[in-house]
């Protein structure tokens, strides 16, 4: 079930997304995963580490801007086009959006981007009923095709976030953005944040600082080394739970920023981002996923369209 598309002809795999793909693909051997490098006195030495509470002579934002992004793969697809045989390729559909909160909260942008991703130099835009897939280029491995698909919706967030601050000239907002900082670090006043804590960072004379925090108070500020490098500390949001690291959240900050900057971040983001705090009997991912940020996940993902709509869409333009 093919269709001539400029130079390449293009097939879409019949399994269903989540499973992978029918045909075998080699990958590029994997890389193990780097491991972290700490710096302990970025705020206060080690050793005299405690739970901070945010300085009372702190500057509240005019606004506080929630960042946030979506991804969802609609179809494999196979490109047959350049090369003797056929090069993977994903459709996907991205959609990011930004709330602002300055006493209410909006949703003031939403934009959604729908791309096919293949390694072949030939593939044109894929054109179907319910959208239209740009062609991107990207590696040929699976994996490559994934981190294809999450530096475009990186760039579809930084483009919504500085198409709004453009707009509106304030030069006082915070910007959260949902997730690790990687990609969007050189934007002004932007600090990322991690819901959940795969990956342990801290010795335990550090972590039980964590443990002891209470509502409200961060750690000191430390910088962590992997593949980049940027400045972090944990917060404790409002909760009911009582294990040690309910309601603990981790921010992140570009490395770049000096130390007396890096505080005034980490004070800022202790004094404003508690009041978001969800709550368990609406979210069950509460107090981590702050409020306007589950708010604008269920907007993006019904912009994404109907999975299945699309995923037929796809098969008719193809066929």
């Amino acid at each position: 079930m093919t269709a001539l598309i400029a130079r390449s002809t293009y097939t879409v795999d019949p399994w269903d997304p989540s499973y992978g793909v029918a045909g075998v693909v080699d990958e590029p051997d994997g890389r193990a995963a780097s491991i972290a490098r700490l710096d302990l006195d970025v705020e206060v030495p080690s050793p005299s580490w405690k739970p901070l509470w945010p300085s009372r002579d702190v500057l509240l934002p005019s606004a506080v801007l929630f960042l946030d992004g979506v991804r969802r793969i609609d179809a494999r697809v196979w490109v047959h086009g350049t090369s003797p045989q056929p090069i993977p390729g994903v459709a996907a559909s991205l959609a990011a959006g930004l709330v602002s909160c300055d006493g209410t909260a909006r949703i003031v942008d939403v934009r959604v981007d729908r791309g096919l991703y293949t390694a072949d130099p030939s593939a044109a835009e894929l054109a179907t009923r319910h959208g239209t897939y740009a062609p991107r280029r990207a590696g040929a491995g699976l994996d490559e095709l994934s981190l294809a698909v999450q530096r475009r919706l990186a760039e579809l967030e930084v483009e919504t976030a500085l198409s709004w601050r453009s707009w509106t000239g304030a030069a006082d907002d915070l910007l959260v953005t949902d997730g690790p900082l990687h990609g969007r670090g050189h934007l002004s006043r932007i600090v990322g944040y991690v819901k959940t804590h795969d990956k342990t960072y801290l010795d335990e004379p550090q972590a039980s600082v964590v443990s002891s925090l209470l509502p409200g108070q961060r750690t000191p500020a430390f910088a962590i080394t992997t593949s980049w490098r940027r400045n972090s500390w944990y917060l404790r949001l409002p909760t009911s739970a009582s294990s040690p690291w309910s309601g603990v959240v981790r921010l992140e900050c570009s490395a770049d920023l000096d130390v007396d900057a890096t505080i005034e971040l980490a004070d800022l983001t202790a004094s404003v981002l508690p009041s978001y705090a969800s709550v368990p009997h609406k979210d069950p991912r509460a107090p981590q996923n702050l409020v306007p940020i589950g708010g604008l996940e269920r907007q993006l993902r019904h912009r994404l369209g109907d999975h299945a709509i699309l995923y037929r869409a796809l098969r008719a333009a193809t066929s």
